[in-house]
């Protein structure tokens, strides 16, 4: 048996997904700035595409631009924020995904802001009292934090950071990279001025994502060329990318429900488990909340053995695929900066076991033995 539980890292294609892109591969091919019929009948599916997201997520399609996926993204709003309304001071947490917190580091350094930490509770979440602090001492700043955390899984109360934004006239950016398609947007309720997505966390293809701006709160371009994407992102549309974006999101809101209640029952059949199972595991973040925690991320702390660090290898080995960590630094000799930044004195071993809908009973079933068993061969 070969399971994948690694779904936060990467989410395999739905089939329907993928029957909606292949016409866009074989026989739709026209470039879509072209102004022949070649070209006009790709523009109009990359406009349909844009419309059904701008739909589910209740705003404009202006408000959304494609991308090449989240980590462009977060770049173009991070920058193109910072860059159009003068931004001198950043807000975010020590627990963000790279490509936010690279980012605003890197700004920092080069002197074009800067960067303000937050602090965290004892369990990871954001401490909103010290936010506003923050947004107290330094108003007009740029807030970007995540919906959820990639590694942990942990959410954000959204809507609360949403309206100590607009208190403090902060341009708030959240990475939504984890939740699109798991929770609903709803963009005319989130006081949210860019949020990202990527198309492969939620059954989609990988190379594309896009992001939501505001349009009231509009961004200079971090992508210049031609005039793609209405002037904010230049270079020729990845086509039947998008398509499949727009198919698999239709699909998540679709079949949200159903496929959350059987995730939870995935997740909620591992933890009692391994807690059956494996003396002295527990769980990073707040896993025990499904309110305050994503239902597709479960963050496993296993006791502390020399023979940690070799879990992932031997999960493989036992056929398995898990990670340990966020899998754009899986190659990384660093051990997670988020479980550093959270659990900084710990020794204990940690796994990341992320489900989909494709997942079932006697994929956890198996996976639960085959750790049980990696783990008491470590005590004995």
């Amino acid at each position: 048996m070969r399971v994948y539980l690694d779904n936060a890292a990467t989410t395999p294609l739905d089939h329907e997904v993928f029957e909606a892109m292949k016409p866009f591969m074989l026989e739709d091919f026209g470039n879509p700035s072209s102004i022949h019929a070649h070209g006009r009948k790709v523009r109009a599916a990359i406009e349909s595409a844009r419309k059904k997201v701008a739909e589910l997520l209740n705003c404009t399609p202006g408000e959304i631009i494609f991308t090449s996926g989240g980590t462009e993204a977060d770049n173009a709003i991070i920058r193109g924020a910072i860059q159009t309304y003068n931004i001198k001071h950043a807000i975010s947490s020590p627990i963000e995904h790279h490509a936010v917190e690279h980012t605003l580091e890197l700004l920092h350094r080069q002197g074009a802001i800067e960067l303000h930490v937050v602090r965290l509770t004892e369990k990871g979440h954001i401490d909103l009292a010290h936010l506003e602090s923050l947004l107290k001492e330094f108003p007009n700043a740029l807030v970007s934090l995540m919906h959820a955390n990639n590694e942990i899984g942990n959410l954000l109360n959204i809507q609360k950071v949403g309206e100590l934004c607009q208190q403090y006239n902060a341009y708030f950016h959240s990475d939504t990279v984890q939740t699109m398609g798991h929770y609903e947007h709803d963009m005319k309720q989130l006081k949210v001025h860019g949020l990202t997505a990527a198309a492969h966390k939620f059954h989609g293809p990988k190379g594309v994502g896009f992001m939501y701006i505001n349009k009231d709160k509009k961004i200079k371009p971090l992508v210049h060329g031609g005039a793609q994407e209405r002037n904010m992102r230049g270079g020729t549309e990845n086509t039947y990318g998008i398509i499949g974006l727009a198919k698999a999101l239709e699909i998540c809101y679709r079949e949200m429900a159903e496929h959350e209640a059987h995730i939870v029952k995935l997740k909620n059949h591992m933890i009692e488990k391994l807690k059956a199972n494996i003396p002295g595991v527990s769980f990073h973040g707040d896993s025990d909340n499904l309110n305050q925690s994503l239902y597709t991320v479960l963050n496993v702390s296993f006791p502390e053995s020399e023979e940690n660090e070799m879990m992932l290898f031997n999960l493989d080995l036992q056929g398995i695929s898990a990670s340990g960590g966020s899998a754009c630094s899986s190659g990384a000799s660093t051990g997670s900066h988020v479980l550093g930044a959270l659990y900084p004195n710990s020794k204990r071993g940690a796994v990341r076991f992320s489900f989909s809908k494709y997942n079932t009973v006697e994929e956890i079933d198996f996976t639960v033995e085959k750790v049980s068993e990696l783990v008491k061969a470590q005590v004995s």
